[in-house]
């Protein structure tokens, strides 16, 4: 297992499950409903997204692929994009932020294709 992945998934985890638990007690009487739901999107992707990280670090040694690094980062910038963009929005209400959020779906996307290119034709 690569220990670079799987030291920033296991970050990122981290960071997920303080996020969730700051939610559910921190925040609960702070936000209002739609806040809070927003917020607790952002946590689960976050979720997601680091035990994607997981899988990369064992892809990475498993396959050899650029492609491998590749959804790495892609998960990186998206986990970075689309649940700071929420984390921020939840937080804030600046409504413009949600305007970031795509990007991040984006790379979390493009992230998983570049996984799966590497499944298929890794070596």
């Amino acid at each position: 297992m690569n220990r670079r992945w799987a030291a920033l998934g296991s970050a990122s985890a981290f960071v997920s499950v303080a996020a969730g638990a700051f939610g559910a007690h921190a925040l609960k009487l702070r936000l209002g409903p739609d806040a809070l739901a927003v917020w607790e999107t952002a946590a689960r992707y976050q979720m997601v997204h680091a035990l994607a990280l997981f899988a990369v670090a064992q892809a990475a040694v498993s396959w050899r692929s650029p492609a491998v690094r590749s959804a790495g980062w892609l998960f990186v910038a998206g986990t970075l994009l689309f649940s700071g963009s929420l984390y921020a929005l939840a937080l804030s209400g600046v409504r413009g932020l949600g305007a970031v959020t795509p990007l991040g779906g984006v790379a979390f996307l493009a992230g998983w294709a570049c996984l799966a290119w590497a499944a298929v034709r890794g070596r």
